[in-house]
């Protein structure tokens, strides 16, 4: 189920982070999430804890044992904290109910989901767990899928800790093929050794204290296995007679005294049987409409009406049972010593379609679910069950009714309750569908959100475009001091009128991929491109005191990158000019259709005529560039005063080279 993966993924994001699980997926080939109730291939999960392994670099038991320490507080935050406390007193009751929860989560799911792993086409893990005189248990844990074990332990230590106040060890004691069960499958005994979190002398210490002694009930019920209190402990009666008391340690009297409601003793309860059983045989038939009685050879000596009346065969005393049904849970032969090993599990039994009468010739099989009781006395085995059945369609499938189960048997309820849970489970799920969905939805929305934001970037500058998507007005604003820079192709014009318009397009793309680059590189803003004019600016729209040296080393950057582009006319590397001018503008968006950020002032009108009156393959600067520059570690040579179309004459310069960086730091290579 989902639900498990869900599980190791919060526990790896938990864990480790967000990046470690996106990494783990990836190697993994899985997706980023999964429905709580949709079954998945179980090779997902193996997937996941084999590459989980891997990239932490953690044995796989230790990973699996996390896991399931994991899983518990997982399952409790879940919902199934107040399920799991009720089912038992102490440990070895906890762990004898687990099938028990499995099979009633399968009615609930139509699927089992339980607290162990395992998909829908296979058997729950099954558990038989014994008791040692020293107080240790053995617990045999049975699983269609191998390599899972070390889970248990993770389990079992959590919920021993959190729900009985005890520390426990496990080891793996055997680990064999299964031969008691049919099938193959794996079978792994724990040596389970329990440890009160309190020592005996604090218990005692604290027992002892007349304000704490009220307390201390508590604290028994909790930290006492209940099976080792019935061993050691004192009954205390009174029904007349008089006993001398042996003497008692303090704290077999503390246990002798607590008691529970008004009188009622605590540990000091004996049942009374009466002399004979006082029902009939036909009451008891028909009270319990769905038990079995059967020897050891199998032989059925009782049934109860219903079950009768369903299997008509075993009307016919003596008859044996494996002949009309076949054991589905626990799956062990259909022996008396086999079912007495499982003695504590619950027991499914399914008819034989070929003992069936001909009206359930195309009717699901029924099945039965419930305990097997051994009655040492007549050296016979009573099977004390209900029909399983999850919905009134299951009901109505066996053309059965509400009636036949005898009223006392929550089994009516379930079946009424499980049809509203059913739905709501539904329900449910189409709502988890629908949230991963969105989820999946917002996610696209996210990287196209991303994709359109890098475009507008690429139009304007990112605190202009955030204003405008605010839907604020963008003020215009003054910069004292910047450098522009402009470029063209040389003899662009003969160019394009040698060659087709794609090989130009070509060109031009080669050429300003490039240039954008370097604009990236040296951290300016570019402009704008008319034709084959290229437009930057430093220190516009953010001000800084480098501009002239970031604009002049993106300028030596273009004179590299244009020796890489070709002249589709003559095959030669293409030519350029560059001009550079510093100065003050006025920069500001203009238009509302398609918004661009535009520079005003002469500033721009001079670094135009600084390139228009350039020399190609060559970067020319105005006279306020080359005093930015002068002692920024660049060399430079004095072109001479010339004639500047609209200025007049101006004194101008070349730039050669950055005596500092290499061409690699230039060009922003590696």
């Amino acid at each position: 189920y989902g639900f498990i993966n869900t599980c190791l993924k919060s526990l790896v994001v938990e864990k480790y982070g967000e990046e470690t699980w996106e990494k783990l997926r990836l190697q993994a080939g899985v997706q980023d999430s999964f429905l709580t109730f949709e079954v998945y291939k179980d090779e997902i999960t193996m997937q996941l804890v084999d590459k989980a392994c891997k990239i932490l670099g953690v044995p796989a038991d230790r990973v699996l044992r996390e896991f399931g320490e994991y899983f518990f507080e997982f399952c409790k935050r879940s919902g199934y904290d107040h399920m799991l406390r009720t089912l038992g007193g102490n440990l070895y009751e906890f762990i004898e109910n687990l099938d028990a929860l499995h099979s009633y989560l399968s009615l609930s799911y139509q699927a089992t989901l339980g607290l162990f792993v395992f998909p829908q086409e296979m058997n729950a893990p099954s558990f038989r767990v014994e008791k040692n005189e020293d107080g240790s248990m053995h617990l045999h844990y049975y699983s269609d899928r191998r390599g899972l074990c070390h889970i248990v332990p993770g389990i079992i230590s959590a919920a021993a800790l959190d729900f009985f106040n005890i520390e426990i060890s496990m080891e793996i004691v055997n680990q064999t093929e299964e031969e008691e069960r049919t099938g193959k499958k794996e079978h792994i005994v724990f040596l389970v050794t329990q440890t009160p979190v309190f020592s005996y002398k604090e218990r005692n210490e604290f027992s002892s204290s007349p304000q704490n002694l009220a307390d201390s009930e508590k604290q028994i019920e909790n930290q006492l296995n209940k099976e080792d209190l019935e061993k050691n402990k004192n009954t205390i009666r009174d029904r007349g007679s008089s006993v001398c008391p042996a003497k008692k340690s303090h704290w077999k009297t503390i246990r002798g005294i607590i008691t529970l409601g008004k009188g009622k003793l605590l540990r000091g309860f004996d049942p009374v049987y009466p002399k004979s059983l006082w029902i009939d045989t036909k009451t008891f038939c028909n009270g319990l409409p769905f038990h079995m009685v059967f020897d050891k050879e199998l032989r059925v000596k009782q049934a109860g009406v219903s079950i009768q009346k369903i299997v008509p065969g075993l009307q016919t005393m003596g008859i044996c049972l494996d002949h009309y049904f076949s054991i589905v849970h626990p799956e062990v032969p259909f022996t008396i010593s086999s079912i007495q090993k499982f003695i504590n599990s619950q027991f499914v039994f399914q008819t034989r379609r070929e003992m069936m009468p001909e009206s359930w010739k195309h009717r699901p099989m029924l099945e039965l679910r419930g305990q097997m009781i051994w009655m040492e006395s007549l050296q016979c085995m009573l099977y004390l069950c209900s029909p399983l059945l999850r919905t009134l369609h299951e009901l109505e499938e066996r053309q059965m009714h509400i009636a036949d189960i005898a009223p006392h048997d929550v089994t009516r309820d379930l079946i009424l309750l499980n049809q509203q849970r059913l739905a709501e489970m539904e329900l449910s799920n189409q709502l988890e569908r629908k949230k991963e969905e969105l989820r999946i939805l917002s996610k696209h929305l996210e990287e196209e959100k991303k994709k359109t934001e890098a475009l507008l970037y690429a139009m304007l500058p990112q605190h202009v475009a955030n204003q405008l998507k605010e839907g604020k007005r963008v003020e215009a604003g003054e910069f004292k001091e910047c450098t522009i820079l402009f470029s063209d192709v040389v003899t662009f014009t003969s160019i394009c009128a040698q060659c087709e318009p794609i090989q130009i397009v070509l060109m031009l793309n080669s050429m300003y991929l490039q240039f954008d680059r370097l604009t990236t590189v040296h951290d300016v803003y570019k402009v704008e491109t008319i034709g084959d004019a290229y437009m930057v600016v430093g220190g516009v729209p953010v001000p800084v005191p480098t501009h002239a040296e970031r604009v002049a080393n993106f300028a030596l950057g273009m004179i590299i990158a244009a020796t890489g582009v070709q002249n589709p006319v003559s095959g030669n590397p293409i030519q350029i000019r560059v001009g550079i001018h510093t100065g003050p503008v006025l920069a500001g968006v203009v238009g509302e259709k398609m918004p661009r950020y535009c520079l005003f002032g002469d500033t721009v009108n001079i670094a135009s005529r600084m390139e228009s009156h350039g020399v190609p393959s060559k970067i020319h600067l105005s006279s306020s560039t080359y005093q930015c520059l002068k002692y920024k570690n660049f060399e430079m040579t004095e072109r001479g005063e010339i004639e500047v179309k609209g200025k007049g004459k101006m004194h101008t310069y070349f730039l050669i080279r950055n005596k500092t960086a290499t061409e690699n730091e230039i060009m922003g290579r590696p």
